[in-house]
């Protein structure tokens, strides 16, 4: 998973407990507790620049954004039952159309996200790929877009679902190529969305 890892095993109520306790952020999957690594200036700068994007092409619809601090439910959580199978996650960017419906009634565990966005890193970009990915496509009905940013070139992967329930992969690599979000009717352009990132000098970008 690429994420430091405490003890097993926890409930998610345990999970909950500690996580709206402490100053770090923790992530939940299968009764273990992984504290978040720290990001990079490129990986907020990166963050800072979807955030402003989003909030442009979704300010005059029913869709609305949260950053790094929203969690997303990914699992059958049935009350009054303590549990300790499912996923509890940080997304670098949720967007949630109509009302955001939540775990409790602290209302910081969403569960109807619409499209989700991570900015990949080293540490994490396995996770990201691959579990993280398989418990949105079975957990998350409401999911219709995952999209993939890289830290260390123009490149953005879009995961977009079918109404079948499959997913269609397009990539987009370079300065001058942009992308559509259907679903939340947004066209991001990636000079845009690296905006203030400097690649390498040797590089085509």
């Amino acid at each position: 998973m690429g994420l430091a890892k405490t003890k097993p095993v926890f409930t998610v109520e345990d999970y909950l407990a500690i996580d709206r306790e402490a100053d770090e952020r923790y992530e939940f999957l299968d009764g273990e507790i992984y504290a978040m690594a720290g990001e990079s200036g490129r990986h907020g700068d990166i963050c800072a620049n979807l955030a402003g994007l989003l909030f442009n092409g979704l300010r005059n619809s029913e869709c609305r954004y949260r950053t790094k601090d929203t969690k997303v439910r990914s699992g059958m959580f049935p009350p009054k039952r303590p549990l300790v199978k499912g996923m509890i996650s940080y997304p670098d960017l949720v967007v949630i159309c109509g009302e955001p419906e939540y775990h409790d009634e602290f209302q910081d565990v969403v569960l109807n996200p619409q499209v989700i966005i991570e900015v990949l890193s080293n540490s994490t970009e396995q996770f990201d790929r691959g579990e993280k990915f398989h418990r949105y496509q079975l957990w998350n009905p409401t999911l219709t877009d995952y999209i993939l940013v890289s830290q260390d070139k123009p490149m953005v992967e879009h995961y977009i679902r079918q109404s079948d329930g499959s997913w269609k992969y397009y990539i987009y690599e370079g300065l001058e190529r942009e992308f559509t979000v259907e679903s939340i009717n947004s066209r991001l352009k990636l000079k845009d969305v690296f905006h203030r990132i400097e690649f390498e000098e040797n590089s085509s970008y």
